[in-house]
């Protein structure tokens, strides 16, 4: 049993001002594998606290002092790997092979293309040879909170907390109560990286306390927060009173569009995409929009692609697909299967209860639903879990029409080897992100949506500049620059 109670504030491992204990479960076995406590109001003022008098000093270093404690961040992941892949396995549920190879390898992938972006801004530059004395100041936002999920922790810690430091805030994190155990593990490669005192702070706890408290502190000027679109909206409301800055990534519900001219590798591709993490990855492709001439071929395809995927704990090597994070989730994702069935979808792959072998942790089923129709629950809804609902289609007019018909816009895909009509519908699918024939988006591409998925822009320069301020001066003295 790992007891990890305290809090890093100001430097230091802090105990709870009021201990709140609270059991971190392993989902491959619904045992306690650790113990944290949840902070209180007095502890995330104390964290802000510190936070706000390391600013102005944090702020001030140069750039390249910046740079340093971040590559000196990254030097301390390299000698703990093995470490921060195990903790995210028996935290989340993801397969030890998986958090080796794709979520702990997050934290560098990130902050590698964080360092190359950061490496061309100009923080003080000409508005335009119309203003000669005019220049535009890049100035860091201040205290920022940082509010993060469990189902890539160290994915959304490196989104925020990486081009925070870089851009001269400092912050207070609240990672998911459901997750700690990774932020902790990054915490320490701060502190043994040498980062100042005050400049990373974090404080575990619910969204109820600690977040609530962070969203509406009048000493943090931005809150950054991935999560659900419901405690998006609590946060939206609760900042507005102090009218910090507010970047939100949330839900989707994306839309995979197969023409009929599609390679004849793109089922299978969208069905592992969707079981990846095991469904858990708000960009998911949860809805597979098919053609009409090769719909039910697709049909058979993804239904003996899901059958083949392997359901097994996430401490045994392998692939295979993990549980998911809690039981709270797991009879979630029950409710939506037994929902669909309900509401007449086709199931042809999976179902119901717990796969063949287990009778305990939190294992789904790789599920798949045909003859969706849109409208039904299992289409509208983010199931978050391995739920595939796929859904026939004649025309473009239609594909575009169904694919949009959604509150979400986070990810859509497009699979066809028309360029013509690719591009298309890249410009009429309303998402703030396309990725098309299975080519990924490349390094330092902008992560973030539209509508009820927020609208972040995580990644690159755009999300360094979140954390920025743009000042306007004028007057300003070019003989002395």
């Amino acid at each position: 049993m790992i007891i990890k109670r305290d809090f890093y504030i100001n430097g230091r491992w802090v105990a709870p001002i009021t201990p709140r204990d609270c059991e971190v479960i392993d989902p491959s076995t619904e045992e306690a594998c650790a113990i944290i406590s949840l902070g209180s109001e007095a502890d995330t003022n104390a964290a802000v606290a510190a936070a706000k008098a390391a600013f102005p000093a944090w702020a001030a270093t140069p750039p390249a002092v910046r740079r340093e404690a971040v590559v000196k961040i990254l030097e301390q992941y390299e000698l703990r790997l093995e470490e921060l892949a195990k903790a995210i396995a028996m935290e989340m549920g993801a397969p030890i092979d998986m958090a080796r190879d794709d979520q702990a390898p997050c934290l560098p992938w990130h902050a590698t293309n964080f360092l190359t972006a950061f490496d061309q801004i100009e923080w003080i530059k000409p508005l335009g040879p119309h203003a000669p004395n005019d220049r535009i100041s890049l100035e860091p936002i201040g205290v920022v909170g940082l509010i993060t999920p469990w189902n890539w922790p160290m994915n959304q810690i490196a989104l925020k907390a990486i081009p925070a430091i870089l851009a001269g805030c400092t912050c207070v994190l609240k990672p998911s109560e459901e997750s700690p155990l990774d932020a902790m593990l990054f915490a320490e490669f701060c502190h043994d990286a040498g980062l100042p005192a005050g400049v990373f702070n974090l404080v575990n706890g619910d969204g109820v306390g600690v977040g609530s408290v962070l969203s509406s502190h009048p000493d943090v000027e931005m809150i950054s927060f991935t999560g659900s679109t419901r405690a998006g909206r609590a946060i939206s409301k609760a900042a507005a009173e102090t009218l910090k800055r507010v970047t939100l990534e949330q839900g989707g519900k994306g839309a995979n569009v197969i023409f009929a001219d599609a390679d004849d590798g793109a089922v299978e591709r969208g069905v592992r995409h969707m079981m990846n993490n095991t469904g858990q990855s708000c960009n998911a492709p949860s809805r597979m929009l098919v053609q009409r001439p090769i719909y039910d071929r697709a049909v058979e395809i993804a239904a003996q692609v899901a059958d083949s995927i392997k359901v097994g704990s996430a401490h045994e090597a392998g692939n295979h697909i993990g549980p998911v994070v809690n039981k709270r989730q797991w009879e979630q994702i029950q409710g939506y299967i037994q929902k669909g069935i309900d509401e007449g979808a086709r199931l042809v792959a999976g179902g119901p209860g717990l796969p063949e072998g287990f009778n305990r942790g939190f294992y789904v089923k790789p599920t798949v639903f045909a003859d969706v129709i849109p409208g039904m629950t299992i289409e509208r809804e983010e199931i978050f879990g391995p739920v595939l609902s796929m859904i026939p289609f004649d025309t473009e007019e239609e594909a575009v029409r169904i694919a949009n018909d959604t509150p979400y816009g986070l990810t859509n895909y497009v699979q066809s080897q028309d360029g013509a009509l690719r591009n298309r519908m890249a410009l009429r699918l309303k998402s703030g992100m396309l990725e098309m024939n299975g080519k990924s988006r490349g390094a330092g591409a902008p992560f973030g949506g539209v509508k009820s998925s927020g609208r972040a822009r995580e990644g690159g320069h755009w999300g360094l500049e979140e954390f920025l301020e743009v000042k306007a001066i004028s007057g300003w003295d070019a003989s002395v620059e």
